[in-house]
């Protein structure tokens, strides 16, 4: 039993390290304010970046509401703020080409030209569509200073975006692949 136990915690520390900042406890990370969005005409599939409006609408429901339209594991990501184990999630090794949408409100949020392997066993991408698209906020759990990322237009919890990726951005935007939609380009 307790060596079930410490494989248990040894896991944890493993979800927990694989999508976790180079930033030391304590160190502050800067707070990001959520983008102002406001009511924006609806984004057809697979436009390129330049086509995408650069306001959205925002879109709330209650608890219950989003519960009706998600399913389980979308619901415990999304809205309660949860991640998937590593390279157990949609899309981690997808190499289709296409447009990566939240599956809560369909916004677009990520292009399949800015994702690349990351080895942490989630689905990464250096910089989203837009930026008013995916919010930022900060997230102290586990001890330490995280970006917590969010969808623009429902604020469900996406991810957490790090300062370890490649050029041009630099970014890491490490997100749960059970709460995107993939449409594949034509």
């Amino acid at each position: 039993m307790s060596r079930i136990i410490f494989l248990f915690f040894i896991n944890i520390i493993i979800v927990i390290s694989a999508c976790s900042p180079n930033t030391k406890v304590g160190e502050k990370v800067p707070e990001v304010t959520r983008p102002q969005v406001v009511a924006a005409k609806k984004v057809a599939d697979n436009m390129s970046a330049e086509h995408f409006p650069d306001k959205v609408e925002k879109v709330e429901k209650t608890e219950d509401e989003w519960r009706e339209i998600l399913t389980a594991e979308e619901f415990r990501i999304l809205r309660e703020e949860g991640t998937e184990r590593p390279f157990t999630g949609k899309y981690w090794d997808n190499k289709k080409a296409g447009t990566y949408y939240c599956s809560a409100c369909d916004l677009a949020l990520f292009e399949s030209k800015t994702k690349f392997k990351s080895g942490t066993g989630w689905p990464s991408f250096y910089q989203p569509i837009k930026k008013a698209y995916v919010g930022e906020k900060t997230d102290n759990k586990y001890g330490w200073n995280r970006t917590e990322v969010v969808c623009g237009r429902c604020d469900g919890h996406l991810g957490h975006v790090f300062d370890d990726g490649p050029a041009p951005t630099g970014l890491r935007y490490c997100i749960n692949g059970n709460i995107l939609t993939f449409k594949a380009n034509e």
